[in-house]
């Protein structure tokens, strides 16, 4: 699929929905519980979801669309969460989550992005140039990916559970990433 802003906007749009209704009203074992070792909760996908809506996604698409010459981007912190979310419900980060992203697609849609506009680029810090394109639609595989891993991370809850059935073959969700 080529890359198409309002088509992004029904993806990201949704990410908040959809987490809220996979983490509300479940016990705090699926929701602080990870796949051991240190790997992330729910509670911290959420965290980190949230530190990327304040520094990363429209903070970089600002430095791409500003006169500056200079359009390196600030690293990322993909480990803030653990201090900023420490001490905060899960409701609290949920609701956080749902504002910092309704204001970041309202600045969004009033760019008015043209094809123009996402062909400009900046500077990853480790990745090199990067266009504006490479970095909405890294935004919406960013949200999949981070759903995906708050389903993967329940299931696992459940791993000894499933007997006979904890094979690749039956259950692949159970043999991704740890």
């Amino acid at each position: 699929m080529k890359y198409n802003l309002d088509k992004s906007i029904e993806v990201l749009e949704r990410t908040p929905l959809v987490i809220e209704a996979m983490l509300t009203g479940v016990s705090n074992e699926w929701v602080m519980s990870n796949e051991g070792g240190d790997s992330w909760s729910p509670y911290d996908v959420l965290g980190h979801l949230i530190h990327g809506e304040r520094t990363d996604w429209m903070v970089r698409l600002e430095v791409i669309l500003s006169d500056n010459k200079e359009k390196t981007f600030a690293p990322f912190d993909r480990f803030a969460q653990f201090t900023e979310s420490k001490g905060k419900s899960l409701e609290q980060l949920l609701d956080e989550f749902k504002n910092l992203r309704k204001k970041n697609l309202e600045g969004l849609r009033l760019k008015n992005i043209t094809e123009e506009m996402l062909n400009k680029t900046g500077i990853h810090p480790s990745l090199g140039e990067v266009t504006l394109r490479n970095l909405l639609a890294t935004w919406v595989v960013h949200d999949l990916g981070h759903i995906a891993q708050i389903a993967r991370v329940m299931a696992k809850q459940y791993r000894s559970e499933v007997g006979k059935w904890d094979h690749p073959d039956y259950m692949p969700i159970l043999f991704r990433w740890r």
